[in-house]
């Protein structure tokens, strides 16, 4: 590598002419280091990643209660449970067969062709060719196909958004930028695998190639990481083995009891067997993912795509939000905020692509055009610029219509560099559109931008014959090239004094994070001007000062992120200075947060970083490498983190994170493809949005986690005691997988969209760590789950008291098991309020499945057909009474025995 830096400072030293390599030389190279191609790692086979769909411990159940139904005969129940194994199966291969998909986006980035310098002559070959020490050409539109160090460079510019995330196009040179930085937005003289010119040319150096690449590192970052459960997942896990290992030690006694009393081995085997089926909901995962999938199309109509189903849940216990700054905070527009002129510093409002807007000076609104030197620094910038605000309907109505239209209809469009689009909108906003100034100005010839003079400078010929050189570029050199200033009392001679003040606001407007450019202009003589000197003797107008803003709506998704608990980060490729402004103002960031840069990043080791990560707002001028050891750290510090991202560098970080957010506008594929969800606005309240929505479906899980429970907790208390007790069997196994069916079904599915409680996203988020019994669950589930067995079981021993029919007592137990079940579903809506607290009828889907199961109760019970099937009876009203007052002894004796419990 030594000898590498040599040549290349003996290039930049204009010692040497570097001609690139010959064939022979490439052959032997490309041997060496291998072909430039982003290589992938030994795949899992499809078919492996299918069966191991069928190894979760919950699975393996209900493959088992499956095998089971089909022996008792109950082959709907059986269809149905190995149905919803399948689907779970399908959803999850889909899931993990993405990462094939990644990479395959990635590859697609990197250039076909490439031109070379191969034996002093231009050649084009794949890229896959190119090897360390080619020299590559690159012009306008060419996709840079290694990564290199440029030679030479002209007028060269480079997107680099797919690696920096920034949009804005990066000015390359010979010389290297910030050498302290491995930041790739400050290495100015290399150019990225990747990366698109967007104008000039230039010839590099090829440095690395293949994975060695910045986009191979990326590639490589990417296949290392792996996939992690779900919060959901794991609590779902832990929820199975509890539920199976309980209820299959219970259904072994209840068996083994009755046996020992005398009661006949195939019944007591079969009523296990029944119970066992019966307790173990194997709807729960049906269940959950019909919530998850509901939950998948309420959030689209919010903006936001899931491709991932447990993402739904994973967004609901977020603690930390990492986002971009370009485009998800900010409008991703560039728009004037401030201009300086004739000594007054003018604040415009307004959009950045809306000609609504208003001017101010020391807060008093004030007529734009009524200041000769403010409307000549506007037209200045309109004209000395390559933009364009083009009209996309046709309309020949007067100025104040075509105003309306720009602004309200969206008729207008713009086109062009972000900086120079933002100078047209505030110009449209003084009534200055490019239309109106074209009518009087016509540009005659232009010196182009370039690096040297940092400066850009237009001929204008007016209706009245006069002739204008208009310039505009950095503050310092325009100040140079200027030897008057235009005011309020006419053009004077510009002074030291009057030099040393506008450094000073040129430094004032840069400090609130804007990009300022000056404006100044000379009138000609004549055509014949000398191109040489005419950016000379120029007069001052102004400074323009302009930001790319943070969206209105951002603002107010922080402060909810914020109630709510949950920690916002600001992680972008963008400068200390502009970064810190923004986070400020939308309130990501005080003046007590930390903001780190990529460098300082760089100094620290992991556990540094993790000793510090709580206390930084803001991550600036980072790299891919940096964004994966922040979400890394932020996760070993206990958050579940959301990341979001668009470019190339971003994909690391946001598949390593628990809940990975791609941009749909501006998302590169490769990034999507690496996600859980996609945000069709790109805009940070979305994902807001998205996180309510989450925190709402997970709220739902639990409370038909909750009512699914209770309910299989009654009918195996019910069994057990009755068989403890020494009394025949209290429900037959038929009867009890008719309640299975009855009230696991319908009414536990409309639980699941139950409207969100008020106060939802003023709660802090769920804890990493905490399953799904937390905050008092589980005492909830077992205390109204003994409450329907005993009250069951009372009725059963109450009937057969009075009547001494055990069919008549069975029938009672089997109709009070099923009313308590359907009651305790109101319950289920608040794990705080009793059910004389909670709207009853604000679900109406929950409340039609109720009366269904009701009427589905009387068929069983009235209908001779269903008699014979269930072997139930019809009761008599005093039946009736019994069974309704101790249906309805459950939230009576619940509301006396809660408490107010808060949740956390």
């Amino acid at each position: 590598m030594s000898s590498t830096n040599t040549l290349l400072k003996n290039i930049n030293d204009g010692n040497t002419v570097y001609r690139g390599l010959s064939e022979k030389e490439a052959k032997k190279k490309l041997e060496k280091f291998g072909p430039n191609i982003l290589s992938e790692k030994k795949k899992v086979s499809a078919l492996k990643i299918l069966l191991e769909q069928f190894s979760d411990f919950m699975v393996m159940v209900l493959i088992a209660c499956t095998l089971i139904s089909a022996f008792m005969g109950e082959l709907t129940e059986a269809i149905t449970i190995i149905a919803i194994v399948i689907v779970n199966a399908i959803l999850g291969f889909i899931q993990e067969y993405r990462t094939e998909k990644t990479m395959k986006a990635l590859k697609e980035l990197a250039a076909p062709m490439a031109r070379v310098v191969r034996d002093d002559r231009l050649v084009e070959i794949p890229a896959e060719n190119v090897v360390p020490g080619d020299l590559v050409v690159l012009e306008a539109g060419d996709r840079v196909p290694a990564d290199a160090i440029l030679v030479e460079a002209n007028g060269l510019f480079v997107d680099e958004s797919l690696l920096t995330g920034e949009s804005i196009p990066v000015e390359k040179s010979t010389q290297s930028g910030d050498k302290k930085t491995e930041s790739i937005g400050d290495k100015l003289n290399h150019v990225f695998m990747g990366t698109i010119v967007t104008s000039g040319r230039g010839r590099a150096y090829v440095t690395e190639t293949g994975m060695s690449t910045e986009m191979g590192k990326i590639a490589d970052m990417i296949q290392e990481i792996e996939d992690e459960q779900t919060p959901l997942q794991k609590r779902l896990d832990h929820l199975g083995k509890f539920i199976v290992y309980g209820c299959l030690a219970i259904c072994a006694i209840v068996s083994i009891t009755g046996i020992i009393r005398g009661e006949k081995v195939f019944t007591m085997l079969l009523s296990g067997i029944s119970l066992a089926v019966a307790a173990v909901p194997e709807g729960l995962p049906a269940i959950v993912t019909i919530s998850l999938a509901l939950g998948v199309q309420k959030m689209l109509k919010r903006n936001s795509f899931v491709r991932k189903l447990p993402a739904v849940e994973t967004l609901g216990c977020a603690s930390v939000i990492c986002s971009d700054k370009t485009g998800t905070l900010t409008e991703n527009k560039m728009t004037v905020r401030k201009i300086y002129c004739d000594e007054n510093t003018v604040e415009v409002s307004g959009g950045a692509f809306s000609s609504e807007g208003e001017f101010f000076i020391e807060g008093k609104k004030i007529n734009p055009l009524s200041i000769e030197s403010l409307k000549l620094a506007m037209e200045i910038g309109s004209l000395c610029n390559n933009a364009v605000l083009r009209r996309t309907v046709k309309d020949s109505g007067t100025f104040d219509k075509v105003k309306k239209a720009f602004s309200s209809k969206e008729k207008w469009e713009l086109s062009g560099d972000p900086t120079e689009a933002a100078l047209l909108v505030v110009s449209a906003k003084a009534g200055l559109t490019q239309e109106k100034l074209n009518s009087t100005f016509v540009r005659i010839d232009e010196i182009p931008f370039d690096s040297d003079r940092k400066c850009m400078t237009v001929i204008c010929d007016t209706k009245k014959g006069e002739i204008f050189a208009f310039t505009k570029g950095a503050p310092d050199i325009i100040i140079e090239k200027c030897t008057k200033i235009y005011s309020s009392k006419g053009i004077r001679p510009l002074t030291d004094a009057d030099k040393r003040l506008i450094q000073r606001r040129n430094n004032e407007l840069a400090k609130e994070a804007l990009r300022v450019l000056g404006v100044a202009y000379r009138k000609l003589n004549s055509r014949n001007y000398d191109g040489k000197h005419i950016e000379e003797d120029l007069i001052f107008v102004g400074l323009i000062g302009m930001i790319d803003p943070p969206r209105k709506e951002a603002i107010n998704a922080v402060r909810k992120c914020k109630l709510a608990g949950i920690k916002p980060i600001m992680i972008t490729g963008d400068h200390k200075a502009t970064a810190s402004a923004i986070a400020k103002e939308i309130n990501i960031a005080s003046e007590k947060d930390k903001v780190i840069t990529g460098a300082e990043l760089e100094a620290m080791d992991d556990i540094q970083l993790q000793s510090i990560v709580n206390d930084v707002a803001v991550f600036a001028r980072v790299s891919p490498k940096h964004k994966l050891r922040i979400v890394r750290a932020l996760k070993k510090a206990g958050h579940i983190v959301a990341m979001t991202g668009d470019g190339v560098n971003d994909a690391p970080a946001v598949k390593e994170a628990d809940i990975g957010v791609a941009m749909g506008i501006t998302g590169t594929d490769v990034t999507k493809e690496a996600s859980s969800m996609v945000l069709m606005d790109d805009n940070f309240a979305t994902i807001v949005a998205a996180i309510e929505e989450g925190r709402v479906i997970y709220n739902n899980i639990r409370k038909f986690i909750r009512y699914l429970l209770s309910c299989n907790i009654g009918e195996v208390l019910t069994m057990f005691l009755g068989t403890l007790l020494g009394l025949p069997l209290p429900l037959l196994p038929i009867q009890i997988l008719w309640v299975n069916l009855v009230t696991d079904g319908l009414p536990a599915i409309a639980l699941s969209i139950d409207p969100p409680e008020k106060d939802i996203m003023m709660r802090p988020p769920r804890g990493a760590k905490e399953n799904i019994f937390s905050n008092g669950l589980l005492n909830l589930i077992l205390f109204r789950g003994v409450l329907i067995g005993l009250c069951t079981l009372a009725v059963f021993i109450s009937i057969l008291h009075f009547s001494q029919d055990v069919a008549v007592a069975r029938t009672g137990a089997f109709v009070t098991l099923m009313l308590t079940q359907l009651i305790h579903v109101f319950e289920c809506k608040s794990e705080r309020k009793n059910i004389f607290e909670i709207p009853l009828f604000n679900n109406i889907p929950l409340v039609l499945a109720v009366l269904c199961s009701l009427i589905m109760i009387i068929g069983v019970i009235y209908i001779p057909v269903f008699q014979g099937v269930f072997k139930t009876v019809p009761l008599s009203y005093y039946d009736w009474v019994l069974v309704a007052g101790f249906s309805a002894l459950g939230p009576v004796v619940s509301s006396f025995f809660r408490v107010n419990r808060k949740y956390i």
